[in-house]
């Protein structure tokens, strides 16, 4: 009998969204750095230095915030499984009633649910509760140094891609550069996404770019509004 093999991509989950949301955020802050300054009248010269301030600031900002956000979820999870580990020891006769129970509100009969509640503690009583308690899994934990590096990275080689427009274009059209290819650079990292994550590439594509565009075309409003030039 041929083996059954099955493709999921929930693995990808830690180091995926920290690295599509760090290379959205790239391109989408740096771009749009680039059109308000421009937009308000600054220099080529001050529109690139702009835009490299804010690749350093957003890589450093985006690692820095990624690597809090995992390490509490982390610290969240530890606290939840020591106090588990805990209940196990003094009453795990309640600890197999809620696990029981748990599996009767899935569609187990109570015989049933109480013998896989058993057999699964007599292999591994504090993974069952992680697992179908808790919620918690393993597979999709992130790495805080991981995720962090992976958001710094990623929101580098984002930043980087508007910057070398708006250095390589000519000053007077360079808002026009700028914002046409990071829309390009926007629906291809969506389609990416989508397509690394199992959806529809269509959709990710222009969901990433309709967000890109509001924010460019916010801060060049605010560059027009207040359009004094800075250099």
């Amino acid at each position: 009998m041929p083996r059954h093999s099955e493709r999921h991509r929930n693995h990808r989950i830690g180091w995926l969204r920290a690295a599509v949301l760090g290379a959205n955020d790239g391109i989408v802050s740096t771009a749009s750095l680039v059109v308000g300054v421009a937009a308000a009248g600054a220099s080529h010269a001050t529109v690139v230095i702009t835009g490299v301030a804010g690749l350093v600031a957003g890589a450093m900002s985006m690692a820095a915030g990624e690597y809090v956000s995992v390490y509490s979820q982390t610290d969240t999870e530890r606290a939840d499984l020591a106090r588990e580990r805990t209940e196990l020891d003094t009453d795990p006769a309640a600890e197999q009633r809620e696990l029981t129970a748990i599996y009767v509100k899935r569609g187990l009969e109570p015989a049933l649910a109480r013998q896989v509640a058993v057999e699964l503690m007599n292999h591994d009583a504090l993974g069952a509760h992680a697992r179908d308690e808790l919620g918690i899994s393993p597979d999709l934990g992130a790495n805080p140094v991981q995720a962090a590096l992976a958001s710094a990275a990623s929101f580098a080689v984002g930043a980087a891609l508007p910057l070398v427009i708006a250095m390589l274009a000519p000053e007077r059209g360079l808002m026009v550069w700028a914002a046409g290819t990071s829309m390009a650079f926007l629906a291809v990292l969506g389609a990416l996404a989508a397509r690394a994550g199992g959806a529809g590439v269509l959709v990710g594509a222009w969901r990433v770019a309709f967000w890109g565009a509001l924010a460019m075309g916010a801060t060049a409003g605010v560059g027009h509004l207040f359009g004094a030039p800075v250099g």
